[in-house]
């Protein structure tokens, strides 16, 4: 499988910074939640949405024991460890320790990412160390 230029992914990502959030929407500069962003990044950058996404709660994450995220990204994206992840990946962050992934971002530096914030919106701000830990699952864009 070829990959998407990750450059070309950043860019895409960068062009939503300053959308809203807004839970289940994937609309640039009007709303989205993080799966939003990567739905929307996914359409600038490989083509249309291969599957439909179903509905979901706010507390989804916190329902059942299945990587949910992560088994929707493998059926569609080449998965790399999370230390080989590189700037234009997308990485699946474990919020609470123990918990399934279910929170997204692209990274778009070394030391940099983006991802959907809830009361935020899209921005771009450093991997702290926290964050960093957080990442469970890391993919790459294919090409289109």
């Amino acid at each position: 499988m070829k990959l998407a230029d990750p450059d070309r992914v950043i860019a895409a990502a960068r062009s939503w910074l300053g959308t809203p959030y807004h839970d289940q929407a994937s609309l640039k500069g009007v709303g989205c939640d993080c799966l939003g962003l990567a739905r929307g990044i996914w359409r600038e950058v490989v083509g249309p949405e291969p599957f439909p996404i179903p509905p979901y709660s706010r507390d989804w994450g916190e329902t059942g024991p299945r990587e949910v995220l992560a088994e929707g990204a493998r059926r569609m994206m080449p998965e790399i460890t999370p230390a080989d992840a590189t700037p234009g990946s997308l990485v699946l962050f474990r919020v609470m320790p123990r918990a399934i992934a279910k929170h997204v971002g692209i990274l778009t530096g070394p030391y940099t990412f983006l991802h959907a914030y809830e009361r935020l919106g899209v921005i771009e701000e450093p991997l702290t160390n926290a964050w960093r830990l957080r990442i469970a699952f890391a993919f790459l864009f294919p090409q289109r």
